[in-house]
């Protein structure tokens, strides 16, 4: 386990161990602060080395869950187990429905217009990319990260080039998602058959239950990819997992589906509850870590890390203390 340091220009350095953390704490030459999920330490003087080794960052897409993971020659750093974002084409379904139900009821609405969702990506597929695009920004601030190492998800084609070049929005959100990431970093690609190849010589097994939260299921193929760049390691040297699951907002929805018993429909959505934002990570005197989930009243609801569950709904806000804004809960680490 590493914590990772930055400087007082937020630009990472190398992560150190928690023992030193604490001696610089302690002695005032670092700040301890959150970010989203994983604590850190922020220097108050000058570094006496700013000098960074390769780290490399490897992923290992699927559609329910997914592989990080952060390491370089002399450490892993860094293993998480993400959930994928699966609930936008029922999302953006609803929208559809509440919108074409507003134009035959007698309410102020506007005139129909073209379909502008037309062309680019599908909104499912691109909240899908989205979602991996925003860890990989997130890591960036934490480690001095250059290179990536994606494994290459292909769909079946049929020989075609016109055919073959947009006919999947797999194809085209894989395409989107390595021109964003060169941004932030060199982007290297690997097939699966390599990823298998790699796995065997390091006589790593995977297992087949893709659902299970062990390092077996997604993160041994996301570390052997980032161990094809920076080597070091001939099995993993840290197993440790961080469990991430992105949060679902409401955020631009007008009011409920149903109304209620005198045929109002009262508002809903939005993301601030108290002036607190939806998904932040607090720390309350009683419950400890936890996450806003809304707010009834002049009372915050507070809710449990590890599965969601609502810890209390009468939580005042001079009794919580901000430590991160987050859009999604973690676990394990």
């Amino acid at each position: 386990m590493f914590v990772p340091v930055v400087d007082r220009n937020q630009q990472p350095l190398m992560p150190t161990t928690p023992a030193r953390a604490r001696r610089w704490i302690k002695a005032g030459k670092a700040t301890p602060f959150w970010k989203k999920g994983v604590f850190c330490v922020r220097l108050n003087v000058e570094p006496s080395d700013r000098k960074v080794q390769p780290i490399a960052v490897g992923i290992d897409p699927g559609s329910k869950k997914e592989g990080w993971s952060v390491k370089s020659a002399a450490h892993t750093y860094l293993n998480i187990q993400a959930d994928a974002v699966t609930w936008v084409r029922e999302h953006v379904e609803q929208r559809r429905n509440m919108r074409r139900s507003r134009r035959y009821r007698k309410t102020p609405c506007r005139q129909p217009r073209s379909n502008r969702a037309r062309g680019g990506l599908p909104p499912s597929t691109k909240a899908r990319w989205q979602w991996k695009l925003r860890l990989a920004r997130w890591l960036v601030r934490l480690f001095p990260v250059t290179t990536f190492v994606v494994e290459d998800i292909q769909a079946k084609t049929k020989g075609q080039r016109r055919w073959d070049t947009s006919f999947s929005p797999l194809e085209v959100g894989k395409r989107w998602f390595r021109e964003q990431l060169s941004k932030l970093g060199q982007v290297l690609t690997c097939s699966g058959w390599e990823t298998k190849q790699m796995r065997d010589a390091l006589t790593l097994k995977k297992t087949s239950k893709k659902t299970a939260e062990v390092f077996e299921t997604h993160c041994v193929d996301a570390w052997v990819l980032a161990n094809s760049v920076t080597g070091g390691h001939k099995l993993p040297d840290n197993k440790r997992m961080l469990f991430l699951v992105p949060l679902r907002f409401h955020r631009r929805q007008l009011h409920r589906l149903q109304p209620d018993k005198k045929g109002r429909r009262t508002p809903y959505g939005g993301t601030l509850s108290l002036g607190c934002k939806r998904g932040s990570l607090v720390r309350h005197r009683r419950w400890g870590l936890a996450f806003v989930g809304g707010s009834s009243g002049n009372k915050l609801s507070l809710h449990r890390l590890e599965d969601g569950k609502r810890l209390t709904q009468n939580a005042r806000k001079a009794d919580v203390r901000h430590l991160s804004f987050c859009s999604w809960r973690f676990y394990g680490w």
